[in-house]
């Protein structure tokens, strides 16, 4: 006598014929943990900001400038209907760090959106290097008394490549009572 099977029956059959022919996925003996930021350059220097601090990239948006602000702080932008402050980051360390030269203005200029807790910036940089991938074994941190100059507090440690690659942290940045102080 012949057992008719139920719809399910049948595909739990059909699952376990599938499982036992089924090939393992390669194992990975040596898997390193990798560190992914977006890549972006002031001045000379090559920065990267973790992913989880930057909202969105942008081309450089047409803004409207403010009266009684610090020279760094560009104007607003409207972004989707939010009114979005525009900051030249590089003219903000220029404003700490005298003899720190500032950047032509250039097509690669692009904004990083940062978004933390009441703060919502634009942060003006010279060019957007797109999304780096690092091996956790290359980076070094940096000792707070080694740390000078006006981006010490921003920068945690870097990545070793070709060239270095700061870790910058726009959180750090957002948090900064210099930073946030944009009245002249």
């Amino acid at each position: 006598m012949t057992e008719s099977l139920t719809a399910f029956e049948l595909l739990l059959q059909i699952d376990q014929r599938c499982r036992v022919l089924a090939a393992d996925l390669p194992s990975q003996l040596t898997r390193q943990d990798r560190w992914s930021g977006i890549g972006f350059r002031l001045g000379e220097h090559w920065y990267v900001a973790p992913m989880g601090e930057v909202s969105e990239v942008l081309h450089e948006p047409r803004f409207t400038q403010l009266p009684g602000v610090k020279p760094w702080v560009k104007g607003v932008a409207n972004l989707r209907g939010r009114l979005l402050p525009i900051m030249d980051v590089c003219a903000f360390f220029s404003d700490q760090e005298l003899g720190h030269e500032l950047s032509a203005v250039r097509k690669q200029r692009r904004v990083l959106v940062v978004e933390y807790k009441d703060v919502f910036a634009g942060l003006m940089v010279d060019e957007v290097i797109g999304l780096q991938h690092f091996e956790q074994d290359s980076f070094e941190p940096i000792s707070i008394s080694k740390r000078q100059g006006s981006k010490a507090e921003f920068v945690k440690g870097y990545f070793r490549r070709e060239q270095n690659w700061r870790v910058f942290s726009l959180f750090a940045l957002a948090r900064s009572p210099v930073f946030m102080s944009v009245a002249i």
